[in-house]
């Protein structure tokens, strides 16, 4: 199992500190949330490229269906270039919440433009710069300069998409991706549902290394406390542990020190 923490929030300046920290102090990887406005999650994790050497970076998560594909892939492949290979991706349909904005509401079409979406960066990243799809129509008139300077460091940068259990449709999606978010038809989800989801994979012909995520909070100064929330989930399949600090507020000076103490202590292996 690796470890990952997805910081909470703070300033730009104080979650580069974060991720800096958390790779002294043992964690994998470190993953921010993309905002409707405030810190970019982009601009963020290439800052944090250049000044970490070791763990994976990416968000947590981006919803795809509200973004431009095109551009997307641009700033997923500079972070990998500028990481030397450590850039992840997790996408999601996106949360109804920003409606206001004139977004795509419609679940159905929001998972079509995800599918899409997702085929579309991958046809990108392998230099070919000609898709057509129902959502998305691209063409570049000059493929030879994009081709030699747009290309991921990565065989293949891994693509982690969030699948509902026990839906046959949204798990066949990740069957086409390197990872999956679960989300749980019962709410947070147990081991146990873990381990079904695992076999369901396996099953329906999932690679072995296809990551499986788990997430919540373990305890700061307790790591035998720690060690124990985590190692059920690992031995049901979970191949990812995500430290998570959801709770409101995000950005009190109180809440920074946690996140700082948290990290400090290391994951909870």
């Amino acid at each position: 199992m690796k470890f990952g923490v997805i910081l909470p929030g703070g300033d730009a300046a104080e979650q580069l500190e974060q991720a800096v920290l958390a790779e002294e102090s043992g964690w994998d990887g470190v993953f921010v949330w993309e905002a409707p406005y405030g810190v970019d999650a982009w601009g963020l994790l290439s800052a944090m490229a250049v000044r970490t050497s070791r763990v994976r970076l990416g968000t947590m998560l981006t919803p795809l269906p509200w973004r431009r594909p095109w551009k997307l892939a641009s700033q997923v492949v500079t972070l990998d270039q500028l990481s030397n290979g450590r850039a992840m991706l997790a996408v999601g349909v996106g949360a109804t919440d920003l409606a206001e904005s004139r977004e795509e509401v419609d679940l159905r079409t929001r998972a079509a433009m995800m599918d899409e979406g997702i085929d579309l960066m991958r046809e990108l990243w392998a230099g070919r710069f000609s898709y057509h799809g129902k959502y998305y129509d691209f063409e570049s008139d000059h493929p030879d300069n994009v081709l030699s300077i747009g290309r991921p460091v990565q065989e293949r940068i891994p693509i982690w998409v969030v699948g509902v259990w026990p839906r046959p449709k949204s798990m066949r999606r990740v069957l086409r991706c390197d990872g999956v978010l679960p989300q749980y038809s019962t709410g947070e989800g147990s081991p146990a549902e873990l381990r079904d989801l695992r076999t369901w994979l396996a099953e329906h012909g999932a690679p072995a290394e296809l990551d499986v995520m788990a997430e919540g909070e373990t305890p700061t100064d307790d790591p035998g406390a720690a060690a124990a929330q985590v190692t059920p989930w690992a031995e049901a399949g979970a191949t990812w542990w995500m430290e998570t600090r959801w709770g409101n507020p995000q950005h009190t000076p109180d809440r920074m020190q946690q996140v700082r103490d948290r990290l400090a202590a290391g994951p909870p292996r």
